[in-house]
């Protein structure tokens, strides 16, 4: 069984920053990658972050220079920088992790999400 759990989420203003932290526990074998989500109300749920196991790193175009995934020492928390917040970015924010729970079992593996809510 693989748990994740996000945390750090909260209201902030436009221009502020805040920090998401995302912890997995369980039977993990193998990360094949960290990824963050969102899911802004009346829209679809987005990648817009994620960090392989070897350390190279993406971001979708609206986040890119803003936000920062991090993960230290190949340990099994991921963290989330984010810079310069604007109110388009309010959303649940949801970590997944692509692994291995066992040489031969793998999947995507959810954590419950927290809310990031931008506004003055």
């Amino acid at each position: 069984q693989v748990q994740l759990v996000e945390s750090g989420g909260g209201l902030v203003q436009p221009g502020e920053s805040l920090t998401l932290s995302c912890v997995a526990s369980g039977s993990i074998f193998t990360i094949v990658a960290m990824t963050w989500y969102r899911q802004a109300p009346g829209k679809e749920r987005e990648l817009f972050a994620r960090r392989m196991s070897g350390g190279a790193s993406d971001y979708a175009d609206s986040v890119r220079g803003r936000f920062t995934i991090s993960r230290i020492n190949g340990g099994n928390t991921v963290y989330l920088q984010m810079t310069i917040l604007k109110s388009e970015n309010t959303a649940v924010y949801y970590c997944c992790m692509r692994g291995y729970e066992t040489s031969s079992k793998w999947g995507d593996y959810w954590g419950p999400g927290t809310q990031v809510t931008v506004s003055s």
